[in-house]
């Protein structure tokens, strides 16, 4: 088979997952044309990604808890009620208690956005998992809890977590040298990866594709961190939220296709009943996957609370929209046993553009609205009938 009817197949195969990755092209084209440029110009290209940071990791999350068949709808309340919590911490505890140590101040505000997300999430996957509550109604009532835990931790008013070390964890950049030295170590990992895949699928007996359209793949995702590095480094480098973002979607790849939870989380969402008959023990599947949610949740609500640089009453409103939307543009199946983390970043930034877009020309939010929700029906429309389909 040649490069051509190989890559031809593959797009047959994959028709959904190009398909966005092609609608996120128009969509920067088309707001390039509008904006005379400014929209792909080294600023707002390097805020765009950073913008998307905080709700991507919600999705991340979100992939697997939708691929199980269940949802989760507390998740934008959840990272809004630990963003409060740390900024809390910063501005109140360790100011009395470590006010000359900044750095151990930021590193104790983490521990405690990760701890109230794990806790909370060992909370929800209990109820879910064990106690069999649907999932739409246990997220749902810990929606309104978290909303009225923000209300009483902030008693009405906005908490300043602008400490300089803290406010680096979503708004800081890596050094220019180091932003080519990391995407030069990427590219070399890749091309490193691609080689040894090829020598365990040989060791193995599988069949191998043939080496210029393997090496061509590579080199597409190579040139693609070039890119991005050189249109960054235009402005002030690599943003230090996007590379924990990077980090965590390929931890959380990983865990998908390559560990017995990934796999297990997939044949849940798939068939239920066959997984249980399999042997798969579905209740401590369910807990651990509400686990990670509750962890992501952490980390996102310290980027909410490092990135806008107070605790208030709004934070994270509408936030577990953007994270379902995310998903679902990203070819997770509403129907369960469909979806990859991959997808779930382009679905993000596919609505992190559409927003970053809208802003620049001026729309009003309401038509903003108006318009992701379009846009959120015609995807789930699209994904329904390509199953069908098949």
């Amino acid at each position: 088979m040649n490069t051509v009817s190989y890559f031809k197949k593959q797009f047959q195969e994959n028709m959904q997952t190009y398909a966005i990755i092609l609608a996120l092209g128009a969509i920067w084209i088309l707001f390039s044309i509008l904006t005379g440029g400014r929209y792909m110009g080294a600023q707002n290209f390097s805020n765009l990604f950073r913008q998307m940071t905080v709700t991507s990791f919600l999705s991340v999350g979100m992939v697997l808890i939708i691929v199980t068949g269940n949802i989760d709808l507390s998740v934008g309340k959840f990272a809004g009620f630990v963003s409060v919590m740390v900024a809390h911490y910063q501005a109140y505890v360790w100011y009395d208690l470590i006010p000359d140590q900044p750095a151990l101040a930021a590193f104790l505000s983490i521990l405690i956005g990760l701890g109230v997300g794990l806790i909370f999430g060992v909370i929800q996957g209990y109820l879910i998992a064990y106690l069999r509550i649907p999932s739409f109604i246990v997220t749902l009532g810990f929606m309104w809890i978290f909303n009225g835990l923000i209300l009483v931790r902030t008693e009405g008013k906005t908490i300043p977590a602008n400490q300089p070390i803290f406010s680096s964890i979503a708004q800081g950049y890596l050094p220019l040298l180091w932003g080519w030295i990391l995407a030069l170590f990427v590219v070399g990992l890749l091309y490193f990866m691609m080689f040894q895949g090829r020598r365990n699928k040989r060791r193995y007996g599988f069949e191998l594709d043939p080496l210029t359209i393997d090496m061509v793949k590579t080199s597409i995702f190579a040139l693609l961190i070039l890119v991005y590095v050189l249109i960054v480094n235009q402005y002030n480098g690599v943003q230090l939220p996007v590379l924990l973002l990077a980090i965590t979607a390929v931890v959380f790849s990983y865990v998908t296709t390559d560990t017995p939870l990934g796999r297990y989380t997939y044949a849940i969402g798939g068939n239920s009943e066959a997984a249980r008959l399999s042997g798969v023990n579905i209740q401590k599947n369910v807990f651990m996957v509400f686990v990670l949610m509750g962890l992501l949740c952490g980390i996102s609500g310290i980027m909410l609370a490092s990135y806008v640089g107070y605790g208030t009453v709004a934070a994270g409103q509408g936030y577990e929209l953007d994270a379902i939307a995310s998903c679902i543009l990203g070819g997770t199946s509403t129907l369960g046993g469909v979806g990859t983390v991959f997808g779930a970043m382009v679905g993000s930034l596919i609505m992190a553009s559409l927003t970053n877009g809208l802003q620049i020309l001026n729309v009003k939010a309401a038509w903003q609205y108006v318009l992701k929700g379009i846009v959120l029906v015609i995807a789930v429309y699209a994904d329904v009938y390509l199953k069908k389909k098949s």
